[in-house]
């Protein structure tokens, strides 16, 4: 009895973790391999309920995949996710990710071009340059879907 009783206790323990580990959103990464940046950016979607996997790319073959998805050559970055039918380029921040998924717009995906210093997995937020995300059209242009401002 003491035995079942104990099982129980930890079972219970662990069962907020398990829900955690369920409600989160799988994203797959296409990136560098040893991009320090992009594993930072996968850290911050993680703290925020994604659930990424990355998958190392050598850059001519992760540049071709940019443009076979979708992402003009002007918006690119470092990282390209795939998540639920969008294509997410750059370090775009997971609050951006979840607003996409929840408005499901008519579009290609969302892209944070270059590397804002202090965009997530970029340096401090607190200490940020101002930058925006853009939402990809399906025919290629762009629409600012978010700003941040300098902090």
């Amino acid at each position: 009895m003491k035995r079942m009783t104990q099982a129980l206790a930890i079972t219970l323990a662990l069962l907020p973790a398990a829900q955690v580990l369920a409600e989160a959103t799988a994203i797959e990464v296409r990136k560098t391999n040893g991009c320090g940046c992009c594993l930072s950016w996968m850290n911050h979607l993680e703290e925020n309920g994604f659930a990424p996997t990355g998958e190392n790319m050598f850059g001519g073959s992760l540049v071709r995949f940019k443009l076979d998805n979708g992402v003009p050559q002007r918006m690119v970055s470092c990282h390209t996710a795939l998540i639920d039918g969008y294509v997410i380029e750059g370090h775009v921040p997971a609050g951006d990710i979840r607003r996409l998924l929840e408005e499901r717009p008519d579009a290609v995906g969302l892209t944070v071009p270059g590397m804002p210093y202090g965009s997530p997995g970029m340096g401090p937020e607190d200490d940020r340059e101002a930058y925006d995300v853009f939402l990809i059209r399906e025919d290629g242009s762009t629409e600012v879907f978010s700003s941040y401002a300098e902090g």
